[in-house]
């Protein structure tokens, strides 16, 4: 089994670009850098739009100017508060999710291909969800959708069994097979999909609307509500920084080096597959499946800042969020008025990169 280090050159030539760019953001300037590009991407996402809004039309808008003319003044204001900016927050929201469970499953797998939706946790996440959609209605015989709380729970057990299955499928004893992980993700993953088309199969039509916005991913029914809905799973994240991350640095050695060396391992596993599960069943729930975004970012941060995940967590949440919220805003505006489904468009751009990854691995995971 190889190292997470292993992605990566075992030394840089010190007058490399990428051993510069690391020397430089392995200071101070790489959180007011990510931070910076997250503001960038939000101001571009308030003004670019069907209703475009200049930049310099946004204060009076937010209140934080005097208008010129109140009238458009407060058109711009009905946009950004009704549309814009609760798909702004959930997009963050749902970006730093995506991203820093990639990185914790990179981290408990010691695999920098590891990502939930490449490997079938997010569709484990959308089958539970479709299930609950198709399957709920009919038990309760109503004729109105369950609560939509009831979709983030779903997802998140549906996303906790296929964490825990690829889990157990990919170890023997304490070590962890690459190729038995890939694979068994692969047949996770089309086992979930199977079923989900089967759900599509005896779907009405409004139930088949909502499977296949589970499909395809979307933020276009972002409100404020879902965004406070979803915020407490970002800040369990956050929270649970601080105690994971000093385990999966000591976890990438294997896990009986990390044992000798003082961590819990088994609560640590415990810990991560939790949160992987509730991180990628919340996404699931409110965005459907989203690929990719879990491995690109933490595998291009950790080019950048190196494999310590007590700086890669939280970066990865920052630079995921900045990443989600720029691909939404060229979801809706590329096709504009029509919108592209977000993870098609995370899938076009991901997918070849995981290619080029995939090939560097090749002779590390035996395939």
């Amino acid at each position: 089994m190889s190292g997470m280090s292993d992605a990566l050159p075992a030394r840089l030539p010190a007058t490399s670009p990428v051993a510069r760019l690391r020397a430089l953001m392995a200071g101070p300037l790489l959180f007011p850098t990510l931070v910076l590009l997250l503001i960038v991407a939000a101001l571009a996402a308030m003004s670019v739009g069907a209703a475009g809004i200049p930049l310099n039309r946004i204060p009076a808008a937010l209140g934080l100017a005097h208008p010129i003319d109140a009238a458009i003044a407060e058109r711009d204001r009905l946009v950004l508060l009704s549309v814009r900016l609760p798909r702004i927050a959930v997009a963050i929201i749902i970006g730093a999710l995506l991203a820093a469970s990639g990185a914790i499953m990179q981290g408990l797998f010691r695999n920098p291909l590891a990502d939930p939706a490449l490997v079938g946790v997010s569709s484990g996440g959308a089958l539970a969800a479709a299930a609950a959609i198709v399957i709920g209605d009919r038990l309760t015989a109503q004729a109105v959708p369950l609560p939509f709380a009831i979709l983030p729970l779903a997802a998140f057990i549906g996303s906790l069994i296929t964490t825990a299955i690829l889990q157990r499928l990919a170890s023997r004893g304490r070590a962890t097979s690459i190729a038995i992980f890939l694979l068994a993700g692969l047949a996770i993953a089309a086992l979930a999909n199977a079923g989900i088309g089967l759900l599509v199969f005896v779907a009405d039509d409004r139930q088949l609307r909502d499977i296949t916005f589970w499909m395809l991913g979307s933020l276009g029914g972002a409100t404020w509500e879902k965004a406070a809905l979803i915020a407490p799973f970002l800040a369990a994240l956050f929270a649970a920084i601080p105690f994971i991350g000093r385990g999966l640095d000591f976890l990438v050695l294997g896990e009986t080096e990390a044992f000798h060396m003082g961590i819990a391992v088994e609560r640590l596993k415990r810990i991560a597959i939790v949160l992987i599960a509730a991180m990628t069943g919340a996404a699931v729930a409110f965005a459907g499946v989203v690929g990719f975004v879990g491995i690109v970012v933490p595998h291009l941060l950790r080019l950048v800042i190196g494999p310590g995940h007590r700086r890669l967590l939280p970066a990865s949440a920052c630079f995921g969020a900045a990443l989600l919220l720029a691909a939404d805003t060229a979801a809706r505006t590329i096709a504009a008025p029509a919108e592209v489904p977000i993870g098609v468009l995370t899938a076009l751009f991901g997918a070849p990169f995981f290619l080029v990854l995939l090939l560097r691995q090749r002779g590390l995971a035996g395939l």
